[in-house]
């Protein structure tokens, strides 16, 4: 266990350089409500030192199905609205440019907000039980978590207009296909293997993982020419750590295992 005054909606433990964090609200489909938001927040904001990555997943038979409707049902003003829409900005911001990379384990409702949670991951691997929606339409409501930022850079702006208009859900296999996942895998397998893959991601140089997770996005998001200079500025930084320096000279004199397929 990781106690750093967590909600009893979140369980979160340690295991070697792996932290595991789970939704632990299942009568509830691990509807995200504001505490658990700010439990997100907290625990990505005051990872331990030595964590070098973590997996997130969710309890029961759902990852998560969205925000808790009676978080936002009679507000005292649209004022409210827009504040707990940026709580929630702020907790999806940790995760999504926090320390570590995040590989979140899905099954099951990836819906609404949750949708908007695993889109704030890096790597999201998914089990056949898997279907993305997003109901917004039928609700009432809008994205209120960054889903319209970040879920249309996943499968596309005409796609979630799809989704929020007609309210129809992707399965697991339509989701790997449009980019909602990464990996789509057996039926119980998702955990295992985002745990393998964390295990992966966490022996990689830091630096490297750093550049990936604060770098690479804001140079994908730039105009060509200053992403191109803000490469070769991170590339040789990233090449100018000690950690670096070793790893290829461990490789030059066949110390290191070249790329082979599979995981």
């Amino acid at each position: 266990m990781l106690d750093i005054g967590l909600p009893p909606t979140l369980t979160a433990e340690i295991d070697g350089e792996i932290a595991l964090l789970r939704l632990s609200r299942p009568h509830k489909r691990n509807a995200l409500d504001l505490a658990t938001i700010q439990g997100l927040h907290r625990f990505f904001a005051h990872l331990p030192v030595g964590v070098r990555a973590v997996v997130l997943s969710g309890e029961g038979e759902h990852f998560c199905a969205g925000l808790d409707l009676e978080d936002v049902v009679e507000p005292d003003d649209i004022l409210e609205v827009i504040h707990h829409s940026q709580t929630w900005h702020q907790a999806f911001h940790e995760i999504q440019f926090g320390r570590v990379p995040v590989v979140a384990a899905l099954h099951g409702a990836v819906v609404g907000g949750g949708f908007e949670l695993a889109a704030a991951t890096h790597i999201r691997v998914a089990e056949p039980s898997t279907y993305y929606a997003l109901p917004e339409g039928q609700r009432g409501i809008f994205l209120g978590g960054g889903g319209s930022v970040r879920i249309p850079r996943l499968i596309g702006v005409p796609l979630v207009q799809d989704l929020m208009l007609t309210g129809r859900t992707l399965s697991a296999e339509e989701g790997r296909m449009h980019g909602a996942s990464q990996y789509l895998v057996g039926a119980g397998e998702a955990l295992p293997r985002a745990k393998a893959l964390a295990q992966k991601i966490a022996r990689n140089a830091e630096m490297t993982n750093f550049a990936v997770l604060h770098a690479l996005p804001r140079i994908a998001a730039s105009d060509p020419a200053a992403g191109f200079f803000t490469e070769s500025l991170m590339a040789a930084i990233a090449a100018g750590t000690p950690e670096a320096q070793q790893r290829l000279r461990d490789f030059l004199e066949k110390r290191a295992g070249k790329v082979k397929p599979g995981l």
